[in-house]
């Protein structure tokens, strides 16, 4: 699967699952760690979690496998390493802390098309 194609995925899984605040950046230009940062956050450790985990599954289920993961037994700050996509999914003070999107503030941010929800939904 193509890294962009990978991000759009993930941070799309993220999304449908109730994720805040999800960004895609472009850091292929200024790193050689990874292509594409997504980053995220939960409303709750038990949120965080359920999220990363989500991820995991809905990957695996297309035969992407994450090369790593750190931070399951915080649950303040999950990342899953995909290779050419590093996914962070944070507790919303740890991404108020880090934040990653001022640290790499010369990432360009993708613009991601989210599905609309459905009318009735649990927004309204």
């Amino acid at each position: 699967m193509e890294s962009l194609q990978l991000a759009t995925s993930i941070a799309k899984v993220l999304d449908t699952k109730k994720a805040a605040n999800v960004k895609v950046l472009k850091v292929r230009d200024l790193t050689v760690l990874t292509d594409y940062f997504v980053i995220a956050n939960g409303t709750s450790t038990t949120h965080v979690k359920s999220l990363a985990e989500e991820v995991e599954f809905q990957l695996e289920q297309q035969g992407v496998k994450a090369l790593r993961t750190e931070g399951y037994d915080a649950k303040n700050w999950i990342l899953l390493d995909y290779g050419t996509v590093i996914v962070h999914v944070f507790y919303p003070q740890a991404r108020e802390f880090y934040d990653l999107e001022h640290l790499w503030a010369d990432a360009e941010e993708c613009d991601i098309q989210f599905d609309a929800p459905a009318e009735g939904g649990a927004n309204e």
